[in-house]
């Protein structure tokens, strides 16, 4: 077989993202770092299915790039860039203007060219959207502080790469190397001087901003009336493609223009179509550019100056991770918050290699420089589960701890019959119901800055991890009738139910479950009272629609209990079937079962058996009467 055609290449490329994705998701290590080692997997330091071509794919692949600028550009609405404007201008802006200059004084303290240090310096201070988002969602931590403040960051960082890839050609040491064959063209741009290309690229962006207010959008609107999809997809394709060619065609990074014509297009109607329909492309692609990444990964050169390389890694890791933490004092993060922030950010993200690439193309950085970077970068990308296990298993519980410790001596004597475990969105709202009927509450939450702005708004919290034992055991456990736990992460909440199995066996407990799965573990557990958080929801919004549809009342509220009391009475035994396939077949049988019911209760409705009160018949009923007793009075 011929290892060079294109359907060969194709199929080891797809191949090995459909092997190691997946497996690096298994693993937590998320798929940016599946992509990576499907490109070690097949490229020069394993098996060998691809060589130097992989340098030619790099750059081809650089265009998911582009269109996941594009991406971002649609995502960026004005109302939440100005709710997050604190964060995002002030954190963000700060933490990479700080990283960048102590990194690039590092650099010019060993030598290298200031223009040199300044382009590495913006390079390292990014980190990675792709990673840090993943794992901050799987842990259920995006709703902390901490979550929300490396959001802003990460947004500002994307927003940072535009003008760095603007301001990268006038950093360039030397002029470009010119590529020596038939198919280079000539710029628009080459061989004008610094200050003509500065007045092209201003108002080539000025010329994108002013068709995307007026061209682009009359332009979609008439295809748009087409009613084909396909067509849709190839004009989005199309703007994409144009603004890169005409951004190539100024000297500017085709990135630039389509993340400008993403913001223009951000409130508009067809945002959501666009991003539809460009998503797919965009996916494949970056996929093929991080396994390129990873498959030009010079581990010979990491073989050789192993020491320098892992100097490099912590050294950096070590750097940035200090700025944040002084960063995320300033800005008020508690303790355990601004430890999880530093650790979760101090990575290089996947920008880099975009950098790295264009860095090449202008001549700003050595090709030595490069290939030991991009080595640094995968590898500070590799270990941030690792750093972030590190944090929440070694760190959290000392820093989190002395947090604490002053706010525990407040609240050593408040014993409650009610304890609530976790005062997030679940909590809070049993919290307020319960403490408007006059019940005293206990309430424990890990989250510190929550706390504060709990205790502003005139709750009695204290802070702290429920799950531990001389937490309950202060906070009443002993004496306390019942709990309420509606902590966030499933696994903490099985945590806590052990604990209290064990220490305080007579605490009634009441736990949120966030799916029918996740009350699965807690039914497994021994827990008897659960609570699903989108099944009365979800009722309540089947009942409306039935309502709307001319159902009666009375009959739509209750087919929403006989549908719960079953669903709730299924749970129990679903839960006690391990085996898959017997678990399909089972729901299949009690999905069908319940169904049935509830179809002939429909039927007996309908024959006229149904003679019970409706809510809305009986208030017009009861207006009608005011009616005539009103009437009746005047006469």
């Amino acid at each position: 077989m011929d290892q060079n055609s294109f359907f060969f290449q194709a199929m080891v490329y797809l191949a090995s993202a459909v092997l190691m994705v997946p497996l690096a998701k298994r693993l937590g290590l998320g798929s940016v770092l599946g992509y990576l080692l499907a490109g070690i997997l097949i490229g020069p330091a394993l098996l060998g299915f691809i060589g130097n071509e992989g340098e030619d794919i790099l750059h081809f692949a650089e265009f998911g790039v582009v269109m996941m600028l594009f991406v971002i550009g649609l995502e960026l609405e004005p109302e939440l860039l100005w709710r997050l404007r604190k964060s995002i201008i002030g954190l963000g802006g700060l933490q990479v203007l700080i990283t960048a200059l102590l990194i690039a004084a590092v650099a010019m303290l060993i030598g290298l060219d200031w223009r040199q240090s300044l382009a590495l310096g913006m390079i390292l201070s990014l980190s990675s959207t792709a990673i840090v988002l993943q794992t901050m969602n799987e842990k259920g931590l995006m709703k902390t502080a901490a979550g929300q403040s490396s959001f802003a960051v990460l947004l500002f960082q994307d927003i940072a790469v535009i003008p760095m890839l603007a301001l990268f050609p006038l950093l360039s040491v030397q002029q470009p190397v010119a590529v020596a064959d038939d198919n280079h063209t000539r710029t628009l741009v080459e061989g004008l001087p610094g200050w003509a290309q500065t007045l092209i690229v201003l108002g080539s962006v000025a010329a994108i901003i002013l068709a995307g207010r007026f061209l682009i959008r009359p332009v979609f609107r008439i295809v748009a009336r087409t009613r084909l999809r396909e067509v849709f997809t190839a004009t989005a394709l199309l703007l994409v493609v144009g603004i890169a060619v005409l951004m190539s065609q100024v000297g500017l990074s085709p990135a630039l223009g389509t993340f400008l014509a993403g913001v223009v297009l951000a409130d508009s109607e067809y945002r959501h179509e666009l991003e539809s329909d460009i998503d797919p492309f965009k996916g494949l692609l970056l996929g093929l550019f991080f396994i390129a990444v990873g498959a030009s990964i010079d581990f010979n050169l990491v073989m050789e100056q192993p020491l320098l390389i892992a100097g490099l890694v912590l050294g950096l890791m070590l750097l940035k991770a200090l700025v944040l933490l002084f960063l995320g004092r300033i800005f008020k993060l508690g303790v355990d918050q601004n430890m999880l922030f530093a650790f979760a950010l101090c990575q290089v993200g996947e920008f880099a290699f975009v950098l790295f690439s264009f860095s090449l193309q202008e001549a700003i950085l050595p090709k030595e420089t490069v290939d030991i970077m991009v080595a640094v970068v995968a590898i500070s990308m590799g270990l941030t589960p690792l750093v972030l296990l590190i944090n929440e298993k070694l760190i959290q519980p000392y820093f989190g701890t002395k947090e604490a410790e002053p706010k525990e001596a407040d609240y050593i004597d408040e014993k409650n019959r009610v304890i609530i475990a976790g005062f997030g969105h679940f909590g809070n709202t049993v919290g307020r119901f319960l403490r408007a009927h006059g019940v005293g509450l206990t309430i424990l939450d890990v989250d510190s800055d929550r706390v504060e702005v709990l205790r502003k708004m005139g709750f009695k919290v204290f802070y702290g991890d429920a799950s531990r034992y001389d937490l309950l055991h202060t906070a009443g456990a002993a004496e306390a009738k019942l709990i309420i736990i509606a902590l966030e992460p499933p696994d903490k909440r099985l945590a806590m139910i052990e604990t209290i199995k064990k220490h305080f066996p007579n605490l009634r407990m009441y736990v949120r479950a966030e799916n029918r799965f996740d009350a699965y573990d807690l039914m497994n557990a021994g827990m008897l009272h659960v609570y699903r958080e989108t099944i009365d929801t979800s009722l309540r919004m089947g009942v409306d629609v039935l309502k709307n549809l001319g159902v009666r009342s009375y009959t739509a509220h209750r087919a929403a209990r006989i549908f719960f009391k079953k669903d709730e009475s299924n749970l129990k035994k679903l839960a006690s079937i391990k085996d898959e396939e017997e678990y399909i077949n089972t729901a299949r049988e009690y999905i069908e079962e319940l169904e049935t019911i509830l179809s002939n209760e429909r039927k007996d409705n309908i024959l006229g058996n149904d003679m019970s009160w409706d809510e809305e018949s009986l208030i017009e009923e009861a207006r009608s009467k005011m009616k005539e007793e009103k009437i009746s009075g005047t006469k």
